[in-house]
């Protein structure tokens, strides 16, 4: 497991992490009233640095929270982390709550300021001749709001102990019969050289490299469909990838101990990869 490096940023500060202390009145502790991100960095570079900001900045808005920082203002905060960290691969953690309240009601208190926190992890990044992993389905146990990327990660915490048990990196969810994402991961399947995702909605988290597979994919020529999955397409798939910003784009081999296609990275995932890779060296 990577662990925590030792400066952190704190309501306007960089600190020792160890150092680093909230009320135990943050909202965020008692409700988890708060919102996060995590940016990879290569080469001491953050990688998809806008999408990230641009997402962190919607699910605040989608709670009320006040984003306490403008775009410009959050990169400087991810830049003096990974350069106070030593650069080099990094995960760069960011997250806000809604602050620190006199009480505790469930009510939104006024006139509060947002607690930001920010960390580093260590990043080890996938080799490319091992990228193959595998998954298990497990029911959608999430709340109906999946779309805002909320601390409050019970749910996933829960299901991805699961896959971990179960030998598997991540757990596919289904709800009503349809995939909708990993536990910490979205989804793409491939049918006859089609790619296909679940259209973004309530019920999943719009991924950033989601966005970049499928960008990639077009640019390439291939064919792409935003359309409901079901359990049986899932099943029955040629291919299927998980994608996270800490995992790229993985391919799954084995689905609930049963092989994916022949059992081996597909052809369409290895087209891709190969993309996504010489996008992310540049």
């Amino acid at each position: 497991m990577a662990q925590a490096l030792p400066v952190a940023y704190l309501n306007g500060s960089f600190v020792a992490i160890e150092s680093a202390r909230i009320s135990p009145m943050d909202r965020g502790f008692l409700f988890g009233d708060a919102v996060y991100e995590v940016i990879p960095v290569h080469d001491s570079q953050p990688m998809l640095l806008a999408p990230h900001l641009r997402r962190l900045a919607r699910s605040l808005d989608e709670l009320e929270i006040r984003n306490p920082h403008s775009e410009a203002e959050w990169g400087t905060i991810v830049a003096q982390l990974i350069e106070r960290n030593g650069g080099g691969n990094l995960a760069v953690y960011l997250q806000a709550t809604r602050g620190t309240d006199r009480g505790r009601d469930h009510v939104f208190p006024e006139d509060i300021e947002p607690t930001v926190f920010g960390m580093v992890t260590e990043y080890t990044e996938t080799a490319p001749d091992q990228p193959a992993v595998k998954a298990i389905t497990l029911p959608d146990i999430r709340w109906g709001r999946c779309d805002i990327k909320s601390t409050s990660l019970l749910a996933n915490v829960l299901v991805r102990q699961q896959a971990k048990c179960a030998g598997a990196i991540d757990a596919i969810l289904l709800r009503d019969g349809f995939v909708t994402e990993g536990g910490a991961s979205s989804v793409i399947i491939v049918e006859s050289g089609v790619l296909v995702r679940r259209p973004n909605g309530l019920d999943v988290l719009p991924g950033t490299t989601n966005e970049l597979a499928l960008e990639l994919a077009r640019e390439a020529g291939l064919d792409i469909r935003e359309e409901a999955i079901s359990e049986q397409r899932l099943r029955q798939a040629d291919e299927i990838w998980l994608t996270s910003a800490m995992k790229d784009i993985s391919p799954v081999v084995m689905l609930d101990g049963q092989p994916v296609g022949n059992g081996e990275p597909g052809p369409v995932w290895r087209r891709l990869s190969a993309l996504f890779r010489s996008r992310k060296a540049g």
